[in-house]
């Protein structure tokens, strides 16, 4: 089966990308629901229901509805939704449209015979955010698209199953709904943390663990055979091919669900054992009441990893009392009345810090319009998650150094004295004032906070779309 771009008219063996269209098998249409490749959702978009239980039994002909034609519809919505990178083979997420018009009929074909071969994984190191390198494994577009059909059917069996208490990559189940749950564990009194994070899970994870996980609930042999060889596929690095023993690499649809079928054996030990936890993709947190209980806890869940081929990162684990650790970026604090608050944690405030230094970089060579478009869709997305944190003080100085930054950047852009001078008086500034502002320009910092914000006021930049961290 060639991935090369289509050529030529349509023929009759072209996929009905829009409607119902025919089905694939005399099963009936399956309702979508769930979440896909994109992280939003859609009403009528997300995972299909296609498979329900948590039985062995029942699942021999998961392929199948793999196959099925609005199945098929839904994920290559998402795909196009995400606009991923391309992968090992080049091809676009805007390509894959056309190339299904002519290749579906043949690719779906061998998806049924357990003959499809995924393509080399693309690889891509991202800075972490708190230091070092990240390892994402990009698949191609199309294994893309068969990777999100296959997590539409297998979504609906595994996710009614996993633990109440595990949020990471889930359908209606987020960030802040972690970071809620471990806030009412500490106002009930568990003070102590036992902080587990894995060492490079997403690079270890063993495979033959993995497969026997998921071979006690998929009965269809050429869908696990599928997911082995999209765990094998090779890696490329700068041109070579690597081969790959273990691990699950993250960028493809399927990982999160894996890695969550992985772990849940661990959350089920921890809930048979009456412990408070919670656990979002590989960071799981377990609240207890004093050190000598987390030394204890910290030691069963070193075996129950170790049992998954998987090793507890000690340098960045601990038992520690609650304050003193963070969880999803944040952290906790007691206020009035002894109330358990939340706050942004140092290191994810660092961070925020480091990256609107960079957008309003005085060296940028940019407009200030431009910059604060960028800095709006940045601060919008941080500002969404961290709201949710009960520090208004933080946000209110934050909200200030932002404009001090924004006032900075656009006095050293009107560069000389004169044109200083000249814009600052026609905005209001005191004569005397913008006099001796112009008579040094080079003092961006220092003189943007004494005459500044008279010429350029709050409401300026509210005007021009800068988004209030402060409520």
């Amino acid at each position: 089966m060639s991935r090369e771009g289509p050529n030529g008219k349509e023929s009759e063996t072209t996929m009905p990308l829009e409607g119902a269209g025919p089905q694939m098998s005399g099963e009936p249409e399956p309702r979508p629901e769930g979440r896909g490749e994109a992280p939003r959702e859609r009403p009528g978009e997300g995972a299909s229901t296609a498979g329900q239980g948590d039985e062995r039994s029942g699942t021999g002909r998961l392929m199948e509805r793999v196959i099925l034609i609005p199945n098929l519809q839904a994920a290559l919505r998402r795909v196009e939704e995400n606009r991923g990178s391309p992968g090992s083979d080049g091809m676009k997420w805007n390509e894959l449209r056309p190339w299904l018009r002519v290749h579906w009929k043949e690719l779906c074909e061998q998806l049924l015979s357990g003959t499809y071969q995924p393509t080399v994984v693309r690889r891509v190191e991202i800075e972490k955010r708190g230091g070092g390198l990240r390892m994402l494994g990009i698949p191609s577009v199309l294994d893309r698209f068969v990777q999100q059909a296959c997590l539409q059917v297998l979504q609906p069996i595994f996710d009614p199953t996993f633990s109440e208490h595990s949020f990471g990559f889930r359908p209606g189940r987020r960030a802040q709904d972690a970071v809620r749950e471990a806030q009412g564990y500490v106002q009930g009194g568990c003070h102590w943390v036992v902080d587990v994070d894995l060492e490079k899970f997403f690079d270890r994870v063993n495979h033959d663990v993995l497969m026997g996980r998921l071979s006690k609930r998929i009965g269809d042999k050429r869908l696990l055979w599928l997911i082995r060889r999209y765990l094998e596929a090779g890696m490329m690095a700068d041109g070579v091919v690597i081969e790959r023993h273990e691990g699950t690499p993250q960028g493809g649809p399927l990982s999160p669900l894996l890695a969550n079928v992985l772990l849940d054996e661990v959350d089920k030990e921890l809930e048979r054992t009456g412990h408070r936890f919670v656990r979002y993709a590989d960071d799981c947190n377990v609240y207890v009441q004093s050190r000598k209980a987390g030394e204890r806890v910290m030691a069963r869940l070193t075996k129950l990893f170790g049992k998954l081929r998987l090793k507890i990162n000690a340098a960045k684990s601990a038992v520690a009392p609650v304050w003193e650790r963070q969880f999803l970026g944040l952290a906790f604090w007691v206020g009035p009345g002894k109330q358990v608050k939340r706050r942004v944690a140092k290191k994810a405030l660092q961070a925020m810090k480091t990256k609107v230094k960079e957008i309003t970089d005085r060296n940028g060579g940019r407009s200030l319009l431009r910059v604060v478009e960028e800095l709006k869709r940045y601060l919008t997305g941080w500002h969404a998650y961290f709201r949710q944190a009960d520090t208004p003080g933080i946000f209110e100085d934050l909200d200030k150094w932002i404009r001090h930054r924004l006032r900075s950047l656009q006095l050293k852009q009107w560069k000389r004295g004169t044109t200083t001078y000249r814009e600052l008086v026609a905005r209001g500034t005191p004569v005397d004032l913008a006099a001796k502002i112009a008579a040094n320009t080079r003092r961006w910092w220092h003189n943007s906070a004494i005459g500044l914000n008279v010429a350029l006021p709050n409401r300026y930049f509210a005007q021009l779309g800068v988004p209030r961290l402060r409520p």
